[in-house]
């Protein structure tokens, strides 16, 4: 990640902010996706209990390898350089995903993967290191085992992970990579309380950033155990308080300060605020599903099919116009990383973070060299 490449999305997203004001105010479709989002696959190795996809009956059908080549080029013909998300599942799970990453790097385009770090051995971290990704997120919902590995159903994970994050520093440096690891946290009843931990132990950990999102109602779980509940809502605040005021101390968090203090409202389940408003992401998300559906939000149905027609067809498709009205129309408050509102400042905000971050991390690598250096020496 580096200043030019950002400026580049940057313009990218400026021009798609003036495209949205002239669909919003006048009615006419120039806009063009700007953020991406590529789900590998369904099948994931850990059991989150606020996740349904390690207990589902039935998965959808994956495209493959040489399926999800095709779909990158097609995407890339109609927008040019652009930067996608991978995540599952857990993709590092998928056969050929990290060739996959490669191509990726090999064409010109960004990619970056979230995991929750299982597979992060010594071999898979050098692979993608040489991918040379746009940023690696890893999972992390709590600065201990014991919350962590029961949120994730996984015993033993949160130890794993931390050797992973370690293997995917050295990695890096190794072959001189600069990508940013960064920390995902989802947030609920259970750890919570721990978000301002999760800030330090993000740095401690050798990572770059934190970003987090609240869970959504979507298992039992997080009916019967996991909602922060009203009761609950005046500790949140103080805690939402908190990681406002480290931000603005220049901690690394890349959450904007409207999606931090949204928090509360979102356990409330309010509707969104007018500063949120209206939805944006049927004008600028592509998601693409594992079997190449195409959504602009997984809230309303797919607007095509990448196997079946060109990113630029389904873009334009009447059904991509017809559900694009519908979401600006739409007023859930949605605090998910892929659909909370981003403004430009947003965007350049987050990415000045990130910069000053990597500016850490490798004068903290420096440090280490030297410090391995005298050791040897001595």
């Amino acid at each position: 990640m580096n200043v030019s490449t950002l400026a580049r999305l940057a313009f990218k997203h400026t021009y798609n902010h003036f495209a949205e004001e002239m669909y919003l105010h006048g009615g006419r479709d120039v806009t063009k996706p700007v953020t991406f989002y590529g789900l590998v696959n369904e099948r994931c190795n850990v059991k989150c209990r606020y996740c349904e996809y390690w207990r589902m009956p039935k998965y959808k059908d994956e495209m493959s390898i040489e399926e999800w080549q095709k779909a990158l080029l097609s995407i890339k013909e109609f927008v040019g350089t652009f930067s996608i998300s991978f995540s599952g599942g857990e993709p590092f799970i998928k056969k050929g995903f990290l060739d996959l990453m490669q191509f990726c790097h090999d064409n010109g385009i960004l990619a970056g993967v979230t995991t929750n770090g299982s597979a992060l051995n010594e071999k898979n971290a050098e692979k993608l290191a040489k991918a040379h990704p746009w940023n690696l997120n890893v999972s992390v919902d709590a600065p201990t085992a014991e919350v962590h590995d029961y949120l994730r159903g996984y015993p033993g994970l949160f130890d794993k992970l931390s050797s992973g994050i370690k293997n995917a520093r050295e990695a890096r440096e190794k072959v001189g990579a600069d990508f940013p690891i960064i920390i995902k946290t989802t947030v609920g009843k259970k750890n919570f309380r721990y978000l301002p931990e999760m800030v330090d132990w993000t740095k401690n950990i050798g990572a770059t950033a934190m970003n987090f999102q609240p869970m959504d109602r979507w298992t039992p779980e997080t009916y019967e155990e996991l909602w922060v509940e009203e009761d609950e809502l005046e500790d949140l605040q103080k805690v939402v308080d908190t990681m406002l005021d480290l931000k603005r101390k220049g901690e690394p968090i890349v959450n904007s300060d409207l999606v931090i203090s949204l928090m509360v409202d979102h356990f409330r389940e309010k509707s969104a605020p007018p500063e949120a408003m209206p939805c944006r992401v049927g004008m600028r998300d592509f998601f693409i599903r594992t079997n190449g559906d195409i959504e602009v939000c997984f809230f309303f149905p797919a607007i095509g099919n990448i196997k079946e027609a060109s990113a630029r067809e389904i873009w334009y498709s009447p059904k991509a116009r017809e559900i694009r009205k519908q979401t600006v129309e739409c007023d859930r408050l949605c605090l998910y990383t892929c659909l909370s509102q981003k403004t430009i400042s947003d965007k350049v905000k987050m990415g000045m973070t990130l910069l000053t971050a990597q500016k850490k991390d490798k004068e903290a690598a420096r440090l280490r060299e030297k410090e391995s250096a005298l050791t040897v020496l001595q």
